[in-house]
Order: structure tokens, then sequence, then C-alpha cells
């Protein structure tokens, strides 16, 4: 393999991981948002239960 090859590669390697980062950044924000909006939900279903309560 001559240096322009093994140089291509290294760059594709290079690309791939940058891919892989970004899409696991990604994914862990989505999981996050879905986290925070589950919390948000709990909260409004306990205080509509408060309000039906009284």
């Amino acid at each position: 393999m001559n240096d322009a090859a093994a140089r291509n590669f290294e760059y594709l390697a290079y690309g791939l991981i940058a891919v892989w980062a970004i899409l696991a950044i990604y994914v862990l924000t989505l999981v996050s948002r879905e986290r925070k909006i589950q919390r948000q939900i709990e909260s409004l279903q306990r205080m509509l239960e408060d309000r039906q309560g009284k």
C-alpha cells in the first residue's frame, strides 16, 4: 500500500470516528431531553391529582 492510500484510510478512520462521536452526542442529548420531559409530565400529573383531590 502506498503513502496516499494509507493517508486516505487514516482520513477515513478519522471521519468515521467523528461521525460516531457526533451520533453519540446526539443520542445522549435526546436521552437527556426525554428524561427532562418525563419529569415534567410526572410533575404535571401530581399537580393534576392534587387539584382533583381538593
